[in-house]
């Protein structure tokens, strides 16, 4: 246990990568969604595990647990809201999680290898979330997004896609918003991974300085 609470956020981004590369190779392969549906979970439940308070931590792995519950109920496959609900504990969840870390991140002076992990994490976090949340949209919404210029319905796995693009502001095309909250969503992702990126490249590379210029110890 004391080694995974040292490497705990090491294990946090690989679990997330692992995610993000699992996906298209489940695809490949000609998987169902449930396979990365199943991954999201398990991320999550990751993330989760490294929030510092007990308390929260608790109260967090309980909403977890009741978003799989709502997403795996039969009543959801049947397009009641209960996915709706499901989504919004899971962005919710995650987004807490993140926060967990991105204080961690930015809580000591030193960098190390575990704070450059948490400040990873969070930007993947953020990815998974809004991926989520932009399928989530859709499944409320039908036809909030065009692929190809045609209104075919987001996937789990293209929603994923379409939000690393936008968090990264590659901006393809294929993918496009087209209702105003979609829209909404789109410009607040990528406005937040832009001035993430920037703000935090310049308190890691400013503690790293500091801690450089400090006089080494006698």
């Amino acid at each position: 246990m004391n080694a995974y609470r040292r490497h705990r956020y090491a294990i946090l981004f690989y679990t997330l990568l692992l995610t993000l590369a699992a996906d298209p190779l489940l695809a490949g392969l000609g998987f169902s969604t449930n396979g990365l549906q199943i991954l999201l979970a398990f991320s999550l439940f990751a993330a989760v595990l490294n929030v510092q308070a007990q308390r929260w931590r608790t109260l967090l792995i309980l909403v977890a647990a009741v978003a799989v519950g709502l997403y795996a109920s039969p009543s959801t496959a049947r397009g009641t809201g209960l996915t709706t609900w499901s989504v919004l504990l899971f962005v919710g969840v995650a987004l807490v999680a993140a926060a967990s870390a991105l204080r961690f991140a930015m809580s000591s002076p030193h960098v190390q290898a575990e704070h450059v992990y948490a400040a990873l994490s969070v930007y993947l976090l953020a990815g998974l979330s809004f991926g989520v949340l932009h399928w989530g949209i859709e499944r409320h919404w039908p036809g909030s997004f065009l692929e190809g210029g045609v209104a075919s319905g987001l996937g789990l796995s293209t929603a994923m896609y379409f939000s690393f693009v936008t968090l990264a502001t590659l901006g393809y095309g294929d993918v496009v918003p087209k209702t105003d909250v979609a829209r909404g969503i789109v410009v607040l992702e990528a406005i937040g991974g832009q001035l993430y990126v920037a703000v935090m490249i310049a308190r890691l590379v400013g503690a790293r300085l500091q801690t450089i210029g400090e006089p080494p110890d006698r």
